[in-house]
């Protein structure tokens, strides 16, 4: 009898936590409500995320060694320029499938995804075309700054990159349908089960063969490649059925569209790149690729913080368009305050990543395996903070359109990085963290402009420039 009342009791308690649960996610204006149940998916989905990036670290260094690592990261690094050739379409096609979506002009949806795919496709496939070309006359000993036996390792090592590179970003339309349909938690679960399949090609490969750059390439970049086909598939076979990508739904004339608004982003997108893809070149140029191991693993450790961050903001974008047009201006401050609370509490959480940096990197990658100095760590926790205090205000600007004064910027903040890094490592010879010193100058439109915006639009309801 006792036992049957426990069992009852037990149950009971279980009841009331479900409902509480199914209470807090139901609670709320819809896009509050869509936010949560993103958030707590996106949660459990990035955990894994970071968990087996920072697992691969470990992984891939002890398979290769530091330097060679350092030579994967800074080719990848150099391909991923290349992603400036989306012209901001992706970007634009997010905007303009929720638009139409959303007026139930299904045709319209199924023709921006077919004009989109076609686009992209016919672009990336001549860019493989000339590189495969322009690759026969690239010294990349040179720009890689490594000896002259590694050129036929190195050179090959770029064309399955950069071939790879090419396919990815046509399949990964998907992920932005995903996105623009407002499941930012699948897009992410596609990664996340790239990553899983990564982990397992590199498993066989530590198991099976010697330290190879090539070997490991093929297992990255199939990885991602063969979850992103099931994942097109899978999406058009099922929610997306109505837009799958058709020969006859291919519509140029609406390219139009999806350039109006993707060129700003384009430009800001090219900014990112300059910024953030140059940093191991220069470090490889005026160091050498055991640094780029270095600057990297401080860029994961502490990019820790702003992965959880981004779960957290990711649902804001959307969700700060709805609410600025329905004039909810209540709730977006609110919002901003909750992320500003979150902010403080990633700081702490950050203080004590880089209090206990050195012990961690001993843990994470074996003692004495990779270098790392205190100043390099305090830096890349400096950017990192400073980055996630300007984020939100940039994603609410987004969400609204206001991108004029982010679009300046974004033009002068490449040439201001790269110069500040220059000067500081050539004449104030600081070392390798001088390319956080740099990134923290260069993104002055995040912590010094968007938060004035921000306060100008929502707090001064002031129009012009501001708004634009």
């Amino acid at each position: 009898m006792e036992s049957e009342s426990l069992h009852l009791k037990m149950r009971d308690k279980i009841s009331e936590i479900v409902a509480f649960v199914n209470g807090f996610l139901n609670k709320g204006q819809d896009r509050s409500v869509k936010a949560k149940k993103n958030i707590i998916a996106s949660f459990f989905i990035k955990g894994v995320s970071i968990a087996i990036s920072l697992l691969l670290v470990p992984l891939t260094i002890n398979y290769i060694n530091p330097s060679r690592y350092g030579i994967w990261i800074t080719i990848t690094s150099i391909v991923g320029w290349f992603s400036f050739f989306d012209i901001g379409l992706t970007q634009g096609l997010r905007n303009k499938f929720a638009e139409a979506k959303a007026k139930g002009e299904d045709s319209l949806a199924q023709i921006y995804v077919s004009t989109t795919y076609a686009i992209l496709a016919g672009i990336f496939f001549l860019v493989w075309l000339i590189f495969l070309v322009t690759n026969r006359f690239l010294n990349w000993t040179h720009i890689l700054n490594v000896p002259e036996k590694m050129y036929s390792e190195v050179s090959t090592l770029a064309i399955i990159v950069f071939s790879y590179f090419c396919i990815d970003f046509v399949l990964r339309i998907i992920s932005t349908l995903v996105i623009a349909d407002q499941q930012p938690a699948k897009s992410s679960l596609i990664d996340v089960l790239g990553q899983i399949l990564s982990l397992i090609f590199i498993l066989i490969l530590i198991k099976s063969t010697e330290g190879s750059l090539i070997k490991l390439a093929i297992a990255f970049c199939l990885s991602p490649i063969l979850i992103l086909i099931g994942a097109n598939y899978f999406f058009f076979k099922g929610t997306f059925k109505k837009y799958r990508p058709r020969f006859s739904k291919i519509k140029l004339i609406y390219a139009k569209d999806l350039f109006n608004l993707g060129i700003i982003f384009f430009i800001i997108q090219i900014a990112a790149i300059i910024q953030y893809q140059t940093a191991n070149v220069i470090i490889a140029q005026n160091f050498n690729t055991a640094n780029v191991t270095s600057y990297n693993i401080v860029y994961k450790y502490f990019g820790v913080l702003n992965m959880i961050f981004i779960i957290f903001l990711t649902p804001f974008w959307t969700a700060s368009t709805d609410a600025f047009y329905r004039n909810d201006i209540i709730w977006i401050k609110k919002a901003i305050k909750k992320y500003n609370q979150l902010s403080l509490l990633i700081f702490l959480i950050g203080l004590l990543m880089l209090i206990f940096s050195s012990y961690v990197y001993n843990l994470w990658l074996g003692r004495g395996k990779v270098i790392i100095g205190f100043d390099l760590s305090l830096w890349g926790f400096i950017y990192f903070i400073i980055t996630i205090f300007a984020s939100k205000y940039v994603y609410f600007l987004n969400g609204i359109n206001a991108l004029r004064i982010q679009f300046i910027a974004s033009i002068l903040s490449p040439f201001i990085y790269v110069g500040s890094a220059l000067l500081l490592i050539q004449y104030f010879k600081i070392g390798v963290y001088a390319l956080f010193v740099a990134s923290v100058i260069a993104n002055f439109n995040g912590f010094i402009l968007a938060p004035i915006q921000y306060h100008m639009v929502i707090n001064k309801n002031k129009k012009g420039i501001w708004i634009k």
